[in-house]
Parts: structure tokens; sequence; C-alpha cells
């Protein structure tokens, strides 16, 4: 069976906004839908039927089980296009695109939506085991007198809720201080990360500058740019800062980190043949892209380390070098994470520890992340994906030909890395 290539046709997203700021009462329907409209309109996509609308997001309230089909049923879509939710944590925009185009490629659809949303600021709190014993208690109890009585059994603390820490399971560790690990196990200096972060926010201020965003962003809830960009940062600001994590030893600190975020982003797909009779451009393909896990719980400097792995392997499926592309973007969750991702593929000794057969090569550092990274953007867990796709499928159609390399890492030691050809 021949397999149809899969077009990256259109792209759009919301800007992107710290938690507690800009969408503070906004939930994760409230963001995608504006994307999605945004989407919609600059294609002219209303009314048409497609093939799928793919995403997700990875914190949801009980009430969002079918999040996407929701949230496309309220736009101007024809309302028989299917959806369906999905989640791998910060690979979820990336996941989508590929659940998208590999049906594209079997010829199951001519065109789909992949997306992903995230709203930090609106995310559901637990209760405790004793407080939700007490209410499912009471919820069945006949008399109000009943009622009362089971209400009143839990202990003032049980009412308390207990916010989301982001921490791993199995470690206790949330992302940061598994980081905190990897930066001096590789032996990342705090300099360093702190350059990486100083570059995200001077090529993003650029581009925004350039025009690069000006059809790409549609303005919601009165913010038309992402609000964690620092143009006036600078290398002696980024020193300054306290350790996050590691209060007395730590070299993370919220400059070179991605903060919590709220935002949403949507990349429309599709085959070569519905693109041309919807009059839409091909802005790149997407050719190659492999998913990866990693054992951190034993090695906890690995948490976000599966790239290492997905890489290798999807560079010997591509028959290609990592040398041999025009663009890379690597999400920057944290710049240690990044700086430890390029140290291993680009050291002999680190690679095979990693059981690769040797090192995969050095990423040109003018090539990484040209319009800024998820250290200046930020990072809307579900939605960075997106971003990423849409921002090289542009560079890419603006430059006319060329390859790009994304790599992203994920909670639970997942990553995933994907190939754009134009």
């Amino acid at each position: 069976m021949e397999t149809k290539k899969v077009a990256i046709v259109g792209y759009n997203r919301i800007p992107f906004a710290r938690m507690n700021t800009a969408y503070t009462d906004k939930g994760n329907q409230d963001l995608l839908l504006p994307a999605l409209n945004g989407l919609i309109d600059r294609y002219n996509l209303k009314g048409k039927l497609l093939g799928e609308v793919a995403g997700g997001a990875t914190i949801k309230h009980i009430s969002e089980s079918n999040l996407i089909r929701e949230t496309v049923m309220n736009t101007s879509l024809d309302p028989a296009t299917p959806a369906c939710d999905l989640q791998q944590a910060c690979d979820t925009g990336i996941e989508a695109a590929v659940y998208i185009g590999n049906k594209i490629a079997l010829g199951q659809i001519e065109s789909g939506i992949a997306c992903g949303v995230e709203a930090m600021s609106n995310i559901p709190f637990e209760s405790s085991p004793r407080l939700r014993k007490a209410l499912l208690k009471a919820n069945k109890e006949k008399s109000v007198f009943g009622k009362i009585k089971q209400l009143l059994s839990p202990k003032l603390k049980d009412w308390m809720p207990i916010p989301y820490k982001g921490q791993e399971p199995k470690t206790g560790l949330a992302m940061g201080g598994h980081t905190e690990i990897t930066a001096k196990y590789y032996g990342i200096s705090r300099e360093d990360q702190d350059e990486l972060a100083f570059k995200s926010h001077q090529n993003m201020a650029k581009a925004y500058d350039e025009g690069f965003f000006d059809d790409m962003i549609t303005p919601a809830y009165g913010l038309d740019k992402d609000n964690n960009l620092r143009r006036d940062t600078s290398l002696e600001k980024l020193a300054t800062l306290k350790p996050a994590f590691d209060k007395q030893n730590g070299t993370l600190t919220a400059g070179n980190s991605t903060p919590f975020t709220d935002g949403a982003s949507a990349v429309l797909l599709a085959s070569e043949e519905w693109a041309k009779a919807n009059n839409l451009p091909i802005l790149a393909y997407i050719t190659f892209s492999e998913i990866a896990g990693i054992e951190y719980v034993e090695n906890k400097q690995d948490l976000l380390l599966a790239p290492v792995f997905a890489a290798e392997r999807m560079l010997k499926k591509a028959g290609m070098n990592l040398e041999d592309f025009d663009y890379y973007e690597i999400h920057e969750a944290f710049a240690a994470q990044v700086l430890a991702t390029l140290k291993i593929w680009e050291n002999d000794d680190l690679a095979k520890k990693f059981g690769l057969e040797k090192a995969l090569g050095k990423v040109d550092r003018n090539k990484l992340n040209v319009k800024g990274g998820s250290l200046a953007v930020a990072h809307p867990f579900a939605a960075t994906g997106g971003r990423i796709i849409g921002t090289l499928a542009k560079i890419l159609h603006e430059k006319g030909s060329g390859k790009g390399f994304i790599s992203i890492c994920a909670a639970r030691g997942q990553g995933v890395t994907m190939i754009l050809e134009k």
C-alpha cells in the first residue's frame, strides 16, 4: 500500500500567558475555542467537514472527558466533524499530529486538526479521601439530618483542597527537582543555562519585531502577545535570580526554567490533494517521528532525556545525521535539560552510556530555536507541540526548502522527535 504525504497547511494559536495572569478564570475549552476559530477563519474552513480533530490537555476537569469534541461543536466547522481526546503530557501536541498524520498517510482521512490546550490557572484541586467518602455518603442519605451528620464527620483539615504539585508519583520529585539532578550529574553550568535563556528571549523579541508571528496568533481575552517574553532581560539580570528548586546549591531559576502557563494551539494537516483542492499552501511535510521512554526512578537524572533515544531511532529510519538539518526546534522545558540532551548527542562516551553506537552529532546553536523557544514564549504543556510544529513549518516555507528537527521531552520519562521537510 502506498502511503500519502502528510502536509502541514495551516497553524494558529492564542498568546501564551503565565498562570494566573491574563486567563485566570478561563478553562480549557475557553482557551482552545479561539485557537480553533482563528484557524478556521484564517484558512476558510467554515462549514467544512474535516476527517477528524485530535488533541487534549494534560490536566482536565472531570467534566472535560470529551473536551475536543465539545469544543469542535462550538466552532463553525461542520458539526459532523469527529474528534477525540488524547494525552501524553508535554508530547501531546506532537502525538496529536502523528495521530492525524498517520490517518492521512493511510488514506483514512484527507484532512484534520491536531491541537492542544492547557488552562493551568483553572486546574482542579484534589480532595482528601476522608472528605470524598463523607460527600459520597451524604449524597446517599435520605434525610437532611443524615446528610448533615455525614458532612460533619471529616476533620477541618480534611476540607482543605490539595493543590497540584506537578510531582512524579514514583519519585516524589517535580520536574525541576529532577532537572537539578540532571544539571549536577551532567555538569551543566548556571552560566550556560542563563545564556540559553537569554538567547531564547532575544530571538523571540526579534521575531515579534520582524512580524513573524503576525499571521500565526489570534488575540484572546485582551491579550495579543505572549506575556512571558522579557525584552529587557540580560545575562546580568538572570545571574541575580535565586535558585528555584535546590535553594542552597541549585542552578535552576525562574529565568532558566519555564513557568506554569495557559495557552492553546492548533495545526491543520492534509493530503496534497485536499490542500490543492482547497487552495491552501503546503508549508512543509511531516516525514518521520519517533516516541521513546526512559528509566528515571533509579536514574533520576534522566527524567527528561528520552529524546536521546527517540532521535537516534528516528535518524536511523530516516537515513540522516543530526547535522543534516537547517533548523532545530528543541523544547526548552529547562535550559539544563536542553543542554544535557545536546551534550549526550555530541559526546561519544555519554552516547555509549545510553546504549548508542556513537554520538549523534553536533547541533549548530545558530540554527537552534531561531524564533525563540519555550523559555521565552512559556510552556502550556499540551499546546507546546503545536506551537513548535507551526513555527518550524513557517520557517521552512519562508526559506522555500530545507529540513527541520523537533525534539520535545515530557513527564513520566518520555520524549518525542519529528522531522519536517519542505
